[in-house]
């Protein structure tokens, strides 16, 4: 498992992926060409990987991402250490928090 921040990235074995699943929106790269695994909405940095790979959401409001690294990355943020990441598939998790009467993402 790895964690960056508010985000929990944890490998997946492949045979656990749907063989059919969509490929996330062109929007899911920002202008620097990083794939944005969370965009800070205080700040507006974000947790994003360098390199090639792919981002899947899962159904549901919070629903997680599925992340293909085809051949590795590093994962990238403006406050935090980058993380090498090993090729293979992840699911990136997004910490939540409780305030009365809702459960939100943590805004970082």
């Amino acid at each position: 498992m790895y964690r960056q921040g508010d985000v929990l990235i944890v490998p997946v074995a492949e045979e656990t992926v749907p063989s059919h699943v969509p490929q996330a929106p062109k929007e899911a790269r920002d202008t620097r060409g990083r794939l944005v695994l969370a965009l800070g909405e205080v700040t507006g940095h974000a947790h994003a990987v360098v390199g090639p790979g792919e981002l899947v959401r899962e159904p549901g409001s919070f629903g997680p991402l599925l992340l293909h690294l085809p051949e590795g990355g590093r994962v990238v943020h403006e406050e935090h250490a980058a993380i090498t990441l090993p090729k293979g598939w992840f699911r990136v998790i997004r910490q939540r928090e409780y305030v009365p009467g809702s459960v939100r993402l943590v805004a970082d």
